[in-house]
C-alpha cells in the first residue's frame, strides 16, 4: 500500500503525473519539468515534501546525543539557526544526510529523507547511549517549499513575521494563513531562493489554497519530484541513493565542510573519517559537464580520454537553463581538478566531458 500525503488528492485532481517515491504516491511532474524547473529559477514553484521525515531530540542530554550522532558541529547553533550534517555509519559511509534545527534549549528537530525513515530512526534509537528523549514525528508533520525569487514576496502576505529577517539556514515560528505554530525555514534545496513550511497535516489544505491564492499574479504553479531534481543537481547538490550511501564517506563528497574535527565531538566513526581527511581518498565526487551532445545518467561508466575505467556517475540530466547534459560522478583523484576532460559512456559511446567548478547554476 502506497503512503499519502496530505496533498495527494490534490496531486491527482490537478493532473499530476503521479509516481512511487520512498514508498509515497508522489507527483513528478504536472506542466512538464523544464517548464516547473523554469518557473523555480524566475518566479516561484511549491513543493509537497511532506514525505520527508521529522525526529524530535529533546531534553538535558540531546546536545550530548546529536554531537555523537551526526558528523557537523551542533554545538555551533544557536536558537533559531540550522545546520546541513550526515549520520556517518560506523564502516566510514554516511547513513543520511539531515538537517538539524536548534528549535529551542534542549529541543532539536532533526529532517530527514523520505526514504530512510525508518533506518534513520532504528539507527538513532540504537545510538542513544546518551539517553535523549526521541520522538519520530514523521506522521504528525506536513510540509511544503515555497521555492523561487518570488516566493518571499508572496508568502509575506500571509504572515505577519517578517520573512527578511531569516537569514539563511534560519527559521522561526508564528502564524500563516491562520494556522499557528508553523515552523517556517530558510533551508532550499533549489538554490532559488524561498521557505519550507512545517505543519500539523490538519492545517495542510488552508496553508495550500492561501499560498496558491496569494501568488497568482506571480503565476505560481505545483512543482514535481522531476524539477526538484534537476534545479538540486544544477546547484550541485547531494541526493542521498544518488550521490551519498552507506558506502561514500563525507571526505569523498566533498562534505568536510560538515565533518567537525573540533575537540570533545567523539562522533560515530571519527577516527577513520579523521584519517580520510589527512591521508586522502581513494575517490571524489566532481561535477561535470557534458562537451558532446548526451545526456548522463545515474551508473554510467566515467573514463580517461584512453577509455581506461576511473568513476562512475552518480547523478545526470540535461539542465534546464544550460541546455546540455550535466551530473555529479565518482573518479579518482588524479581526475578531480576542473578542467580535466574525461569520457562518459552513453549507450555504445563515449562522449567527451569536462569537470567543472560547481554549482552549474551561477
Amino acid at each position: 500500500m502506497e503512503k499519502t500525503t496530505p496533498f495527494t488528492d490534490l496531486h491527482i485532481a490537478l493532473g499530476a503525473k503521479m509516481h512511487e517515491f520512498a514508498g509515497y504516491n508522489m507527483p513528478v511532474e504536472y506542466s512538464g519539468i523544464i517548464d516547473e524547473h523554469l518557473t523555480v529559477c524566475k518566479a516561484a514553484g511549491v513543493f509537497d515534501v511532506s514525505h520527508m521525515g521529522e525526529f524530535w531530540v529533546k531534553g538535558p542530554n540531546a546536545l550530548e546525543f546529536l554531537q555523537h550522532v551526526t558528523s557537523n558541529n551542533v554545538a555551533a547553533l544557536t536558537v533559531g539557526k540550522a545546520q546541513y550534517t550526515c549520520f556517518p555509519n560506523d564502516k566510514g559511509g554516511i547513513v543520511d544526510d539531515l538537517l538539524v534545527y536548534y528549535y529551542e534549549p534542549e529541543k532539536y528537530l532533526l529532517v530527514v529523507n523520505a526514504g530512510n525513515i525508518q533506518k534513520d530512526w532504528d539507527w538513532c534509537v540504537s545510538h542513544n547511549e546518551a539517553g535523549a528523549e526521541l520522538e519520530n514525528s514523521s506522521d504528525q508533520m506536513a510540509q511544503v517549499a515555497v521555492q523561487g525569487p518570488k516566493a518571499k514576496e508572496i508568502l509575506q502576505r500571509l504572515t505577519p513575521l517578517d520573512l527578511s529577517a531569516i537569514p539563511y539556514y534560519a527559521f522561526a515560528t508564528g502564524e500563516v494563513a491562520g494556522c499557528k505554530n508553523v515552523l517556517i525555514s530558510n533551508t532550499g534545496y533549489t538554490g532559488a531562493g524561498g521557505f519550507e513550511l512545517y505543519f500539523y497535516p490538519a492545517d495542510a489544505l488552508t496553508i495550500w489554497n492561501a499560498i496558491f491564492r496569494a501568488g497568482k499574479p506571480e503565476g505560481i504553479k505545483p512543482i514535481g519530484l522531476g524539477a526538484r531534481d534537476t534545479l538540486r543537481l544544477e546547484m550541485g547538490f547531494c541526493l542521498y541513493g544518488n550521490d551519498l550511501d552507506d558506502t561514500t564517506s563525507p571526505i569523498e563528497a566533498n562534505l568536510g565542510w560538515i565533518t567537525k574535527f573540533t575537540e570533545g565531538k567523539n562522533f560515530v566513526n571519527r577516527p577513520e573519517l579523521e584519517r580520510q581527511k589527512k591521508e586522502g581518498v581513494a575517490r571524489k565526487l566532481i561535477p561535470f559537464e557534458m562537451i558532446d551532445k548526451g545526456i548522463p545518467r545515474h551508473g554510467y561508466e566515467i573514463t580517461d580520454t584512453d577509455g581506461n575505467a576511473i568513476g562512475t556517475v552518480t547523478s545526470g540530466t540535461l539542465s534546464p537553463l544550460l541546455k546540455k547534459g550535466i551530473g555529479l560522478g565518482y573518479v579518482k583523484p588524479a581526475f578531480a581538478a576542473a578542467e580535466t576532460d574525461l569520457l562518459i559512456q552513453i549507450r555504445n559511446k563515449r562522449l567527451k566531458a569536462r569537470v567543472v567548478k560547481g554549482p552549474f547554476r551561477k
